[in-house]
């Protein structure tokens, strides 16, 4: 016998089934909301990974077609490997559960989630986030949880809470909010310029609400959560730990680590970890496997105390100084747009190409508002960009996660279909990273899509903030602009993204147990001050809005409407005319149902020769009005010119010569290139032409 709980969330009921399905996990809960339904399971091994020093969670996020009732496409016809949206949904559950497990767990976690169902009304990846939180709680897996999540919209300037299918298309909000009971613990956003004030409102509505699940949640853990199992704790033994401190000294240590340069830090702290190995070699041999686990811990002990007791930063800037910055764009000479943006030892290479309309990507998942995607963005992060040397292996999560940050950032101010008929792809390429490299991508690609006169609404840059917390809440600093080192060893990396006007993406990954409303009202106003400053004083001198002209090497584009009962002409009997017009122009042609033909091609004779093909096909012929057309068939009877693909009439023979001709071939042959006359509809109804009746200039 299961046991079922709800709740009224957002104007819709909330049920968790427990012990109905998936009894041999350590946890599960399958999730009701609407009509959505999602399994989320958690289990856990027996025992610890070996030779790991990091705890091994895995989040997942399974979509099955089947839920939105949808066969696969393709030859398989079976789910391959996850979509972009499912990769981010895992990201999202992820980053606020992997702060409430124990840091020195190393046991592996594997948090599934299987949507069986989709209500396009009550999102699947919601659903997931309270489920996952529900699985691992009630389990017997440590956990300092839960932790729940809320989506808010904004439409009219009221908020809307885990809005439905349709208003999430009206929204100028898309943000989503996990908290524990006391903190807010993650935060992601895409927004359409909401000032920080209004952002800072909607993630508090979104916490009271999160406070209400967690009752909701405490009351299922109350009556079927298992006890917590024990564990191995892997920690660096105490005697090591004292000796490696007499050994180097936190003088030496603090030597080491304060520097403006990564490769020579990372250097320093290797000479550290041979002479502590030569050290231990015949002594402590069983501590030499400890030995990178306790100079990681030295270094964030060092790090985290002259930044907040000495206020001083690994590389001697001021708390909200930003670290040296340049952007250049035109760098690829040939590309349709590139941009680079440097900020210190992060840069970051975007290059921009523009497509026709059907170079959109096309998208096979469970959500039926994304069938198509206009803007891309990819961002990759080759090994070399920190100095290290592996083979690529295509994008991992991390890449998707930053790449779409940058999306979602940047396509606030994107112009319309309307204004700009182009697909539009942008790659951003980590030449050299030292933190915050998607907020790197951001910049590099305003630069590059203004230079290839992409006409974007607003600049648009990023910039991100870190935190290092003392043991009360009010004791804290945050830093501007956080390099690798402040990110590995700080609580917190705020990325905000946005314009003059306000912000187009949020997120906020946290190694703490949630912030308080000032730590967040704080981060968010100095990501402001920095933001404006990088778009005044180092985007805007090199260029400042688009270019009115598009590149040489980019595709042009020409729009023309028809009626939309003649689009069958145009296309041709399975796409034979269409394409004729195509293989003879080179050209791309995008035809929608309500008529808007766009004709995409590099070169401006093409386009005209295609546009010229399109308006012939679609038109009727009008008498008294010259055409020019291509002989294509010659009778004993006369002529049939060839007007455009699909487009023919016919000239009689006693209508191509002013003199008396026997046969036709006396004047014309196949592919001649001839100018008639319309004559209007002949006895039987049919149009008629002439050649010896077009007027001579």
């Amino acid at each position: 016998m299961y046991k079922s709980f709800t709740m009224e969330l957002a104007g819709r009921t909330l049920r968790v089934d427990i012990d109905r399905v998936a009894k041999q996990a350590n946890g599960a809960a399958l999730m009701h909301y609407g009509d959505t339904v999602v399994l989320s399971t958690a289990t856990a091994s027996d025992k610890p990974r070996e030779g790991v020093d990091f705890f091994p969670l895995s989040v997942e996020y399974n979509e099955k077609l089947y839920a939105v009732g949808k066969i696969p496409g393709g030859f398989i016809k079976r789910e391959g490997k996850p979509s972009e949206n499912a990769v981010l949904a895992a990201r999202v559950i992820d980053r606020p559960m992997r702060p409430l497990f124990p840091h020195d767990y190393r046991n592996d976690v594997t948090v599934e989630n299987l949507v069986l169902c989709v209500d396009q009304d009550c999102s699947p990846e919601l659903t997931a986030m309270i489920g996952s939180s529900i699985a691992v709680s009630i389990s017997d897996i440590p956990f300092d949880g839960p932790f729940a999540a809320t989506m808010v919209g904004l439409i009219d300037g009221q908020f809307v809470f885990n809005p439905t299918s349709e208003q999430r298309e009206k929204s100028d909000l898309a943000l989503t909010v996990a908290s524990t009971r006391e903190k807010v613990i993650m935060i992601e956003a895409g927004a359409n310029e909401v000032p920080e004030d209004v952002m800072i409102e909607a993630i508090y509505a979104a916490h009271e609400i999160n406070k209400t699940i967690i009752e909701f949640i405490d009351k299922i853990v109350a009556e079927c959560g298992k006890p917590k199992h024990d564990y191995i704790k892997f920690e660096v033994p105490q005697e090591m730990y004292e000796d490696i401190v007499n050994f180097i000294t936190p003088e030496g240590m603090e030597k080491a680590v304060f520097t403006d340069d990564k490769q020579v830090r990372e250097e320093n702290i290797r000479q550290f970890a041979d002479q502590l190995a030569a050290r231990y070699e015949t002594e402590h041999p069983e501590w030499i496997p400890f030995i990178n686990d306790a100079l990681y811990k030295f270094q964030k002990v060092t790090v985290r105390k002259m930044i907040l007791k000495d206020s001083k930063r690994p590389d001697g800037r001021r708390m909200d100084e930003i670290r040296p910055l340049a952007a250049e764009i035109d760098i690829l000479p040939r590309t349709h747009g590139s941009g680079m943006f440097t900020r210190g030892q992060t840069q970051v290479l975007t290059v921009t190409t523009l497509g026709a309309l059907s170079d959109i990507q096309r998208l096979d998942g469970i959500d039926e508002n994304e069938t198509a995607k206009r803007y891309m963005h990819h961002y990759n992060f080759p090994s070399y960009s920190v100095g290290e040397t592996k083979p690529s292996r295509g994008p991992g999560r991390r890449e998707i996660g930053h790449g779409a940050l940058a999306e979602r950032a940047l396509l606030p101010v994107l112009p319309s279909e309307e204004e700009f008929p182009y697909a539009i792809r942008t790659v951003s390429e980590v030449l050299e990273s030292n933190g915050s490299t998607s907020q790197g991508s951001v910049c590099a690609s305003t630069l590059s899509m203004m230079a290839a006169g992409v006409p974007i609404k607003a600049m648009v840059a990023g910039i991100s903030v870190g935190l290092v917390t003392g043991e009360t809440d009010d004791d804290y600093v945050l830093l501007t602009d956080i390099q690798g080192v402040e990110d590995f060893f700080g609580d917190m990396d705020f990325k905000v993204a946005g314009t003059h006007k306000g912000i187009t993406a949020i997120q906020m990954d946290i190694k703490i147990h949630g912030l308080t409303r000032e730590i967040i009202e704080k981060a968010l106003y100095r990501t402001r001050d920095a933001r404006i400053y990088i778009l005044d004083n180092v985007m805007a001198p090199v260029i400042s809005k688009p270019r009115p002209e598009l590149s040489p090497y980019a595709p042009k584009i020409v729009q023309i409407k028809i009626d939309p009962a003649k689009i069958g002409d145009v296309v041709g009997q399975r796409g034979k005319t269409i394409n004729t017009i195509i293989e003879q122009t080179g050209v791309k042609i995008d035809i929608d149902d309500d008529g808007a033909v766009s004709v995409c091609g590099v070169d401006k004779e093409s386009i005209d020769n295609a546009v010229r093909m399109i308006q012939m096909i679609v038109s009727d012929f009008e008498e008294g009005k010259v055409y020019e057309g291509k002989v294509v068939s010659i009778k004993d009877f006369g002529a049939f010119v060839e007007f455009a693909p699909g487009k023919e009439g016919m000239i009689h023979i006693s209508k191509i010569s002013k003199q008396r001709i026997n046969h036709v071939e006396d004047v014309l042959t196949l592919g001649d290139k001839v100018k008639v006359v319309c004559l209007g509809p002949d006895r039987m109804g049919r149009v008629s032409f002439s050649m010896k009746d077009v007027k001579q200039n």
